[in-house]
């Protein structure tokens, strides 16, 4: 479902950006009280199925003491949810973000006034443009009020972005390995990526042609760059240790692939190529960098002043680098000021970051218990 009406503004460098679409995912909602936002993630796609990325489609299902079986959808970070009894589905409802290329306008869509693609031209996108482009389609679908705001990695900054922006618009937040600003670690690493794809000379300063998907050897390289930031050590030495991949076809060069971790990453980056494009994606990483929630305040408690939630969900993972536990909890301790139920569940996940795609036998009680 497309949103094309819709007049936004690039909150950074307020630059207009008239009847933008914004692509919406749902199923129909019963009442717009139940109906919840779900926020996703830099690599996050909707389109299952069509996406060479999209390989893990994980579910999980778990009654809980309401008798009322919930469902959660974890895709590549999307996150979707929902409540089945014995009279209805209640809610279902998914937002794509805004500034990507499945969908909703960003850096590779067509510019109106030129026909061409926006590339650099695209005004610097914030995670808080998502939040507010968030606010415009629930105008259009006639939703006041939100039941639960979710959101796991970027999706998580937007989500807290949006409780942040439009605080009488949701009741509920569910934050799943995020934060409230990156870290300069988390930083420094994205960085890298977006040198490493600019440095490409196929990037060209932007203007590639995407026909020909642009820079392939810098977004293969900032693929892998980002899957071991994703991961930990601790998963990769219990799951590849220095396992050789001798069937691996490279064997050309004295520098090609020996190791089990190799054409692990390799296999990742040649399904990246293609799938995602890059000035989209420098748009997106930087955006994730730019976020701080201090800025609606000038700390955590001040930015949560405002807020109006009932209640909070903030889950992290021991072995996250990009998102540190310690993030996390801080996070809700700062909620806890203003918002009398948060609860904060650390997890012991072993695969980084990543875990909330993969770890569902720890997510899934959590976030069940919730709702």
């Amino acid at each position: 479902m497309h949103f094309p009406e819709l007049t936004l503004l690039a909150r950074r460098n307020c630059r207009l950006c008239s009847k933008r679409r914004v692509l919406v995912k749902r199923q129909w909602i019963v009442s717009e009280n139940n109906a919840d936002l779900i926020l996703i993630g830099l690599l996050d796609f909707v389109e299952s199925g069509k996406n060479p990325c999209t390989e893990r489609t994980l579910e999980f299902t778990e009654l809980n003491d309401r008798d009322k079986c919930v469902s959660w959808t974890l895709r590549e970070g999307l996150v979707s949810r929902h409540f089945v009894n014995s009279l209805r589905v209640i809610s279902r409802s998914l937002l794509l973000l805004w500034g990507s290329c499945f969908g909703s306008t960003g850096a590779a869509s067509l510019d109106p006034a030129t026909q061409q693609p926006y590339r650099l031209t695209f005004p610097v996108l914030t995670v808080e443009d998502i939040a507010n482009s968030a606010s415009h389609v629930l105008d259009h679908l006639g939703i006041e009020q939100l039941h639960t705001v979710v959101g796991a990695s970027m999706g998580g900054m937007t989500a807290l972005a949006f409780t942040l922006n439009h605080a009488s618009r949701c009741r509920r937040l569910v934050s799943i390995s995020s934060a409230a600003r990156a870290l300069p670690h988390a930083i420094a690493l994205r960085s890298l990526q977006r040198e490493i794809i600019r440095n490409d000379p196929l990037w060209q300063k932007g203007q590639y042609d995407a026909a020909n998907h642009g820079p392939v050897s810098g977004m293969r390289l900032a693929r892998k760059l980002g899957m071991i930031s994703y991961r930990s050590g601790e998963e990769w030495a219990e799951r590849f240790g220095r396992e050789r991949a001798p069937d691996f076809a490279e064997q050309d060069t004295p520098f090609g692939i020996d190791f089990e971790v190799e054409s692990y990453l390799e296999s990742h980056a040649d399904r990246f190529i293609g799938s995602f494009d890059a000035n989209c994606y420098l748009y997106l990483s930087r955006a994730m960098d730019l976020f701080d929630g201090l800025d609606h305040g000038g700390s955590l408690a001040a930015s949560f002043s405002s807020l109006q939630l009932e209640s909070a969900l903030v889950i992290g993972v021991r072995t996250d680098a990009l998102f540190p536990l310690t993030q996390q909890q801080a996070l809700a301790e700062a909620l806890s000021e203003k918002v009398s139920d948060v609860a904060f569940v650390p997890l012991d996940s072993i695969q980084g970051h990543d875990s909330f795609l993969v770890d569902m036998d720890r997510f899934r009680p959590a976030i069940s218990a919730y709702f």
